[in-house]
């Protein structure tokens, strides 16, 4: 693979003359930032290292201690961590890790886990040399377990397999992915893939724990592709309250001789924007522009993956198809269950003055949909009385919001949820794209009998009604429950998949991204609507491969509004519907002011069915335990009662 990185040798460099350059941007008072950053930026590490040499040659001066003299904040640690061999840099990140107040685990993950042979055997030089000391001592000493094995392991790079027996399950876990090859690794993912039918990655997660986990989560994830693992690091050092500075700095300057094209490639697959915006928003002056110099150009306009990142793109859109993912809910039947027992107990925790909520909580969030419904109807038979009209009486706000509507059936809280999206003023589009393309057939028919049942109208009236145009004929096409069922048709997946000449055809999505916007967007539907999610599956895998493209690229790109969103909620749901519904959670909480419909609509729909893997894809995506989230943004009351700990 050839040259991968936006940093390169400047020609015609001249170092003496840049010395010169950076002196006189830094002499009398003031400083010319512009300089520094444009200069540092546009030479390369070795190029860097002349020009330390040659400041010191005419002036006596350290350079590096001059730049911190002048600069300050991240800009100044972004610039002076530049001017670094890139050994050292990387020394000095393990050194502050270990040795300051308290460990940065994450820090000792990332750069061990990422590094090559040859880089870990500079490291170790470049750590003995700037701090006198052996760097497995000092690591081992601020670690512990299987953690600090697996340490030791990644840090002596020439181990041989299978030398240290721990007599552990772990051991396998370490000797495996600390001693074999990268290449033999990855069909050994492959083969397990295929016979366990789980990634290697859900085995890991299964199976241990704490940094340890995430120590071996990351040894899989560079050895998959190391510019994806970069993205992802990338992606969670911004997102959310706060940047983490000294992450960001780290991986720029780290990769951007490396492979920084190939992990903005790997960033603009997996999230919404591309890095270079991701930065332009999350930063400022001229740290910011420091940055975006390093990362190097913006490709939100781009619709092509280079080759490797085709690659990558293809074989993720395997992994999901070959993936057989355990739904996992997180209310499950209560046992010795007793329906009439519990509508004595709910009734008197609100007979009287005041209601006692802990009682209501304990009994509802701890019995399943079905045993709810036996809980009214006792209510009903025995107390003569309507359990539904007392909760509202006797709660309020989001509390009251949230029990009836786990007290409601799956179906009748769909139809509501459906109704509250379209009613008043201005529709929630985003709601009923959530709620569509998350159901199954089956479900989708009871929501339809239930909405007419409730509100006596049809569904599908009341969407035609509130809604207009491409995106009024997506809802109505989902709202049907006519998806087909069933695997992947191979041959049938060729034909739906766009495909370049190079194939020999030219078929459905092909032709429809050469189209007028309306066809494009006819022919979308048509494939996207309709077909089963396997088989979709292999359709975006061949799209891929056969055009070059990114689906959801194409349809952010091609499509706007409504649509847009409808068919990359489709997408989305495809590839990872655990992982799509984590995003709609994170995004009904992180701005100002939460989306309690929104949150409660989810937690509601999702918690006897999925609700476990969503918590594990927000938690994977975000750093933050769902848990977590949820307390900071909402009243405690919430996660007892969907037991999102």
């Amino acid at each position: 693979m050839g040259f991968r990185g936006t940093v390169t040798d400047a020609p015609d460099f001249d170092a003496s003359a840049d010395a010169e350059t950076l002196y006189n941007a830094m002499k009398g008072i003031g400083s010319d930032k512009e300089a520094i950053l444009d200069l540092v930026t546009g030479r390369s590490n070795a190029q860097r290292q002349e020009i330390v040499q040659a400041y010191k040659s005419s002036y006596g001066k350290d350079l590096i201690d001059d730049l911190k003299y002048e600069l300050t904040g991240n800009f100044e640690r972004l610039i002076v961590s530049l001017m670094r061999p890139q050994a050292y840099h990387d020394a000095k990140e393990i050194h502050d890790a270990i040795k300051g107040a308290g460990t940065d685990e994450k820090c000792l993950i990332e750069v061990l886990a990422s590094r090559n042979n040859q880089q870990i055997h500079d490291l170790v030089e470049a750590y003995t040399d700037a701090y006198g000391s052996d760097i497995e001592e000092d690591v081992t000493g601020e670690t512990s377990g299987h953690f600090k094995k697996m340490l030791v392991v990644l840090l002596q790079v020439l181990l041989a397999a299978g030398e240290e027996q721990w007599g552990t399950e772990e051991s396998i876990f370490i000797m495996l992915l600390g001693n074999r090859s990268f290449n033999h690794l990855q069909m050994v993912f492959d083969k397990y893939q295929e016979i366990a039918e789980k990634s290697i990655e859900d085995s890991i997660k299964s199976e241990l724990s704490g940094d340890f986990e995430r120590l071996m989560l990351a040894v899989v994830q560079c050895i998959r592709s190391v510019p994806m693992y970069f993205a992802k690091r990338l992606y969670k050092s911004m997102k959310g309250l706060g940047t983490q500075d000294n992450t960001l700095i780290r991986i720029m300057i780290c990769r951007s001789e490396i492979d920084m094209l190939d992990i903005r490639e790997c960033f603009r697959m997996c999230y919404e924007k591309s890095l270079y915006n991701m930065i332009k928003e999350d930063t400022s002056g001229d740290y910011k522009r420091t940055l975006l110099a390093l990362c190097g150009g913006d490709d939100d306009l781009a619709g092509e993956f280079f080759p490797e990142a085709a690659q990558l793109a293809y074989k993720m859109w395997e992994t999901s198809a070959m993936t057989k993912v355990q739904l996992r809910p997180t209310i499950r039947p209560a046992s010795d269950f007793d329906p009439a027992d519990d509508a004595q107990n709910l009734r008197k925790a609100m007979k009287g003055f005041g209601t006692d909520e802990d009682v209501i909580i304990d009994i509802v969030a701890n019995r399943s949909n079905e045993q709810r419904q036996e809980i009214r109807q006792a209510f009903k038979s025995i107390l003569g009385r309507d359990l539904m009209k007392d909760l509202k009486s006797e709660l309020s706000k989001n509390l009251e919001r949230l029990i009836i509507g786990l007290m409601l059936t799956p179906a009748e809280f769909d139809a509501k949820m459906m109704r509250k999206a379209m009613e008043g003023a201005g529709t929630d589009e985003h709601a009923l794209i959530e709620i569509l393309v998350t159901r199954s057939n089956e479900e989708i028919h009871a929501m339809n009998a239930a909405y007419q049942d409730g509100y006596k109208k049809s569904m599908e009236e009341a969407i035609q009604s509130d809604t207009s145009g491409r995106f009024s004929q997506i809802l109505t096409s989902l709202v049907q429950g006519a998806r087909e069922q069933g695997p992947a048709d191979w041959d049938r997946a060729l034909v739906d998949a766009q495909v370049s000449t190079s194939c020999n055809m030219t078929l459905e999505l092909a032709d429809a991204c050469n189209e007028d916007s309306d066809d494009m967007e006819i022919k979308f539907m048509s494939i996207l609507c309709t077909r089963s999610f396997p088989h979709l599956r292999r359709v975006f895998q061949e799209f891929v491969r056969c055009s070059n493209k990114d689906i959801e690229q194409i349809i952010k790109k091609e499509m706007s509004g409504d649509v847009k969103q409808a068919m990359y909620g489709i997408v989305r749901s495809v590839k990872n519907q655990p992982n799509y519904i984590a995003e709609r959670l994170y995004k009904a909480m992180k701005c100002i002011g939460t989306d309690d419909r929104a949150l409660i609509r989810i937690m509601v729909s999702r918690s006897e069915v999925d609700l476990f893997n969503i918590r594990k894809e927000f938690k994977e995506t975000h750093d933050c335990s769902l848990h977590e989230f949820i307390q900071v943004e909402t009243m405690v009351v919430s996660f007892h009662i969907l037991h999102v700990e």
